[in-house]
């Protein structure tokens, strides 16, 4: 059974960095494009970064662009997701979700809180 872990949420003031992982064991990321999506306290999920295995293609949702930065490091089968200049908008649970035109598979979630 294909797994995928996040780790790396924590709390954060206003302004600090987190760097997210999503690792997956016996996982091969370039077969898949990997989003990372969050879920705010009390409102639906939302997409934010995504970047395809095969050319490492990324791109970003509106809200944090310039802020986060998604990356795959295929020997350590791990996608990161740094966030820097963290909002309290932020806060929310980060999930990762690795899929391709067979299979789709997400993690479990990692808290992020960002206080004022």
């Amino acid at each position: 059974q294909v797994q995928l872990v996040e780790s790396g949420g924590g709390l954060v003031q206003s302004g600090g960095s987190l760097r997210l992982s999503c690792t997956g064991s016996e996982f091969t990321f370039s077969r898949y494009i990997v989003k990372w999506h969050r879920q705010p306290p009390g409102k639906g999920r939302e997409w934010v970064a995504v970047i395809t295995g095969t050319r490492g293609t990324t791109n970003y949702a509106d809200s944090v662009k310039g802020r986060f930065t998604i990356s795959m490091d295929n020997a350590k089968r791990t996608v990161y997701l740094e966030m820097n200049s963290l909002k309290p908008e932020d806060t929310a649970v980060y999930l990762c979700n690795a899929y391709n035109l067979s299979s789709s598979h997400w993690g479990q979630g990692t808290q992020v809180t960002v206080s004022s």
